[in-house]
């Protein structure tokens, strides 16, 4: 499988990656069986907890059909923990040039944080052609992202921070938008509670936003 075509044929399918932070391992697998079960099979752990890692890769081996990914992912010893582990992409809030390198040199798609012409920029100078918009709503929302996407017309966004389903169908309307990032898909409430089926609603009401967007 070649996963950055699988990923990009999923997202145009799905637009959308959920982001899953836990503290427990088991907890974060029912939260992805459950943002499956919703039509959602990108998905982001995002690596602000000490068991974050753990809990990426509970999910890779104890569920089938999920692309699963690392985020959060602030250094190159990060990065290469994270792949070492399983991931099959990496996100990051920020541009690092050597993580970068490092994911382009494993074959491992990678989609660091840009907020401004010159990082995307830079982004685009190092070759890649998607990348992460965040913080997206404090960054300039919609309005920034058409103004980037008219100077960068080979660059992909995915605008990840703020976004929620109030605003979802917006920026997936925009033709420079791959996909949009969001945790609003797994509120901490509903999780604690056990409540996966509320997250599976949350996943559904997202992808019919994004076809009804698309």
């Amino acid at each position: 499988m070649n996963i950055q075509s699988e990923i990009e044929k999923r997202l145009a399918a799905a637009p959308i990656v959920p982001l899953i932070g836990s503290d427990s391992p088991a907890e974060a697998v029912e939260t992805a069986k459950a943002l499956q079960a919703g039509g959602l099979t990108v998905i982001e752990v995002v690596l602000r907890s000490d068991a974050a890692q753990a809990c990426m890769e509970a999910i890779l081996a104890e569920t089938d059909g999920l692309i699963v990914g690392a985020g959060t992912v602030l250094t190159i010893d990060q990065a290469k923990s994270v792949l070492d582990a399983g991931a099959q992409f990496i996100v990051c809030p920020g541009l690092v040039d050597e993580i970068v390198t490092h994911c382009f040199a494993e074959g491992v798609p990678v989609y660091p944080g840009t907020m401004t012409a010159g990082e995307v920029q830079r982004a685009y100078a190092l070759g890649l052609r998607a990348v992460k918009f965040f913080p997206a709503s404090l960054a300039g929302g919609v309005p920034m992202l058409k103004a980037l996407g008219s100077v960068f017309g080979e660059m992909r966004f995915m605008p990840t921070g703020g976004v929620s389903a109030q605003n979802l169908g917006e920026f997936l309307g925009l033709p420079s938008v791959i996909a949009c990032g969001g945790s609003w898909l797994t509120p901490k409430d509903a999780v604690a509670a056990g409540d996966y089926s509320q997250v599976t609603q949350l996943a559904r009401e997202a992808v019919a936003i994004a076809q009804a967007a698309r």
